[in-house]
């Protein structure tokens, strides 16, 4: 099974099947039957990838429904942090933090479901990151919550005076003030 379940509803982490040998390594990063195996029926409409350099965070990030984005994010070079926060009201878990490094070595993908908040920290001198998105970029709808939000605690394993943060970023609001139109749904 690829698939390994969290205590989070709906998100997963999947490892894919590594072939290697001498020359180096084969995997599929996506197969459409392999999630339809496991009743994940997505269909992805956007890739998106970003460069980063040791300290920097990005996040926490996320679109309202209509325009909420599943995403499934892999490292291409380097490891991060990768972390997500419950925002689905009524949620077991609301406002819980799952966090998990990924690298190009491990070759870990988180599959972050609609109704959670996403953001990662760059552990390696540099990194690359690449993800697959359900619902195109809506930048009306775009929204977050501040990555030290003191609620959250979230362990971005970099030191504060090393933490690269955009103003952007800097600025979002804490959890409880922040919009969400999540509603957790068994």
């Amino acid at each position: 099974m690829p698939f390994l379940k969290t205590e989070f509803a709906g998100l997963l982490v999947f490892e894919p099947t590594v072939y290697g040998d001498s020359r180096g390594y084969f995997f599929e990063s996506y197969n459409e039957k392999t999630f339809l195996n496991e009743n994940i029926d997505l269909r992805f409409v956007q890739d998106n990838q970003s460069s980063s350099s040791y300290g920097v965070i990005r996040g926490l990030h996320y679109q309202l429904l209509p325009h909420a984005q599943t995403k499934l994010v892999r490292v291409l070079v380097g490891t991060i942090v990768d972390v997500a926060v419950d925002i689905r009201k009524n949620s077991p878990t609301f406002s819980k933090v799952f966090s998990i490094e990924l690298s190009a070595e491990n070759k870990k993908q988180l599959l972050i479901p609609a109704g959670f908040a996403h953001g990662f920290s760059v552990l390696s001198e540099r990194a690359e990151v690449f993800y697959k998105c359900d619902k195109f970029y809506h930048k009306e709808s775009e929204t977050g919550i501040r990555y030290n939000d003191p609620l959250l605690n979230i362990n971005w394993k970099i030191p504060a005076e090393k933490m690269v943060v955009s103003e952007k970023d800097q600025q979002l609001p804490l959890l409880a003030q922040s919009k969400s139109n999540f509603v957790f749904q068994k």
